[in-house]
């Protein structure tokens, strides 16, 4: 009899080629390519916002967003960036497999990290996973000039809590420019253990919120940079618009991000994605079945068959205190405060992404045109969480560190011709005041003559 390693292995190599058949011989479960329509969500021109053919390397990406001095420091940025640069390698159109290979395979290399439990004001527990290595070369990078000091990445896994080979690929990418990656585990996610009988909903910023004053407090001279996987932006965007201008990050970015989350949910993800998702929570929590059993089914929860009806089941028909799904979206939406969001955002998608969907419906275009703070760096092709180059790694890595960057730089620039500014200011105001205060003391000594 085969080893269940050995059947486990079997099965992802037919589903892989499952995959590979489907994107040879026919459209399969999610190849959502966008229509080529004038002025359709997939094909926008924005003038001096395209990433153009003049750039080198920038391929056919585009930078959507409403025009700035930010907006233009970026796609300069951009434009000059190696990242971006386009090739003919052979699975930059197979979206499905970029997503799959991403989800489902284990990183080349694992990091080294070390785990701090935090204690919430309601007894709950999360985890900071801190990257400690292995380190590349030590010295200065960029990164710490722009920002001053080591800056502080927080990672957030997808809503499932699955850290995945890009996550990991990410922090040590991180860690090597500089970076200290922490990554932020829910309650009860990657091991984080279940304190109480109380989880984080898919939009609750609140035990994020906790875990950024431990963070400012134990790196209080360090920037805070955030970024999210997938699902995860529903609580990075539901954080930065909860907390506006008091977020305390300096940047965020959101790679392959979901905002219409309820309709993501009821429409259904492809089937592997979905189940693979679904079986990492099911496993999470399934050692914790006899105490949760005291405020939810749990024979309906571990017998669900959809992200959709986990999420229900969890948050909505509990015993204590159950509530509508409208009414539960009405309180997790990532998108219910949006406006409010201080930060500049920049959100890495692909057209082909085949989990969240097509462009048209899925990406919210009225908010990069109308907010200076958000940035969408549409690409054709990438999958979801996905955009491999010949190697097995992700180019949306490198892009976010040096968005980071970018943005660290402008504004440290803008402080110093602010600061240059108040200085001529400065100066001009104490001439005048000199000036002025001669000509008060001839009128003033006039008139002591005059009067004697």
């Amino acid at each position: 009899m085969l080893a269940l390693g050995s059947l486990a292995a079997w099965a992802l190599a037919l589903a892989l080629l499952c995959l590979l058949a489907t994107e040879l011989w026919g459209p399969g479960w999610g190849s959502l390519l966008p229509s080529r329509k004038p002025g359709g969500a997939g094909e926008e021109d924005d003038g001096d916002n395209v990433i153009g053919e003049e750039g080198p390397g920038a391929g056919r990406c585009r930078l959507i967003c409403k025009s700035s001095a930010l907006a233009q420091s970026l796609l300069m940025s951009l434009r000059r960036g190696a990242a971006l640069q386009s090739g003919r390698w052979l699975w930059r159109t197979w979206p499905q497999l970029q997503t799959m290979f991403q989800l489902l395979f284990p990183p080349a290399r694992q990091p080294e990290l070390a785990r701090e439990l935090l204690q919430l004001a309601d007894g709950g527990l999360v985890a900071l996973d801190w990257v400690m290595g292995p380190r590349g070369t030590s010295k200065r990078s960029r990164a710490t000039t722009a920002f001053g000091t080591a800056p502080v990445l927080l990672v957030l896994p997808n809503a499932s809590g699955k850290v995945t080979r890009g996550v990991l690929h990410l922090c040590l990418l991180a860690l090597e420019q500089g970076y200290k990656p922490v990554i932020f585990n829910r309650r009860g996610h990657n091991g984080s253990p279940l304190a109480s009988l109380k989880l984080q909903a898919f939009g609750d910023p609140g035990d994020l919120k906790e875990a950024v004053t431990y963070i400012r407090m134990r790196q209080p001279g360090s920037s805070l940079c955030a970024v999210s996987e997938g699902s995860g932006s529903g609580l990075l965007l539901s954080y930065l618009g909860e907390c506006g201008s008091s977020s305390y990050l300096a940047a965020a970015s959101c790679i392959s991000p979901v905002f219409r989350c309820q309709e993501w949910l009821e429409t259904g993800c492809p089937w592997l994605y979905e189940w693979s998702l679904l079986l990492h929570q099911k496993r999470g929590l399934s050692r914790y079945a006899t105490a949760l059993a005291e405020v939810v089914e749990t024979g309906r929860l571990f017998r669900s068959c959809s992200l959709r009806e986990f999420e229900e089941t969890l948050f909505c028909q509990t015993k204590r205190h159950p509530v509508t799904w409208d009414a539960y979206w009405d309180r997790n939406d990532p998108l219910r405060e949006v406006d409010e969001t201080a930060v500049p955002v920049l959100c890495i998608c692909s057209a082909d992404d085949p989990v969240r969907g097509p462009p048209a419906s899925t990406l919210p275009m009225e908010l990069f045109h109308s907010s200076p703070y958000f940035f969408l760096l549409l690409t054709p092709h990438g999958g979801h969480c996905g955009f491999l180059r010949e190697g097995p790694c992700s180019w949306s890595h490198e892009v976010t560190l040096e968005y980071f960057t970018a943005v660290a730089e402008f504004f440290r620039t803008e402080e110093r011709l602010k600061g240059l500014h108040r200085y001529r200011r400065g100066v001009l105001q104490k001439r005048e005041a000199s000036s002025a205060a001669c000509h008060l003391q001839e009128i003033f000594s006039w008139q002591r003559s005059y009067t004697r």
